[in-house]
């Protein structure tokens, strides 16, 4: 009786885990040339976030603004290699406040600024079955978060760190000296 228990317990967790991926909860806001969002980036927010770039080719810049971060890394690769393909720049406002998967997002900008006030965090992910850090450099666990972020950043340096800065149940909130250390910014 208590594997059946934990059994469904599992099962549940996991269609609660399915469902939240399976809406988009990203807004999206045009304002002029810049794409504001805000918001989860989850497996459906790409489709949306593509749709809107064609259907308002004057965009020139995304601004992430009020991200918790994703759900589905995959989905932060799909948006930042449409945003790195189409030439388009990042952007944070002062009052931006961008954690995890965001700031993957950030890094696709072709120029990437930032105003002072904004504010990064960063923590290593976890799988279930260990958090990110805990894998040998070399496992493949690893190999698309290396090459998402040197295709980004022309180094996976940032990405070694994001695993020790923080553990997935916290936050590491970027510093100026690690921001432009690790040459988040362009500009």
């Amino acid at each position: 009786m208590r594997l059946g228990a934990v059994l469904g317990l599992t099962l549940a967790m996991l269609g609660c885990a399915v469902a939240d991926n399976a809406v988009d909860r990203t807004t999206m806001q045009l304002d002029g040339r810049w794409l504001v969002l805000s918001g989860e980036i989850t497996s459906r927010t790409p489709a949306n976030f593509i749709a809107v770039l064609d259907a308002n080719p004057r965009v020139q810049v995304i601004v992430p603004f009020d991200m918790p971060g994703s759900v589905d890394e995959m989905a932060v690769y799909r948006m930042g290699d449409a945003i790195r393909a189409r030439g388009l720049d990042t952007y944070l406002t002062a009052d931006s406040e961008i954690y995890s998967g965001a700031v993957n997002l950030f890094l696709a900008g072709n120029r990437r600024s930032m105003e002072r006030g904004a504010i990064m965090g960063v923590h290593s992910w976890a799988d279930g079955f260990g958090e990110g850090s805990s894998y040998p450099r070399d496992a493949r666990e690893h190999r698309g978060n290396v090459a998402y972020t040197r295709d980004m950043l022309g180094s996976d340096a940032f990405y070694w760190f994001t695993l020790q800065a923080a553990p997935s149940d916290g936050i590491h909130v970027l510093t100026q000296a690690e921001i432009k250390g690790f040459g988040l910014v362009t500009e």
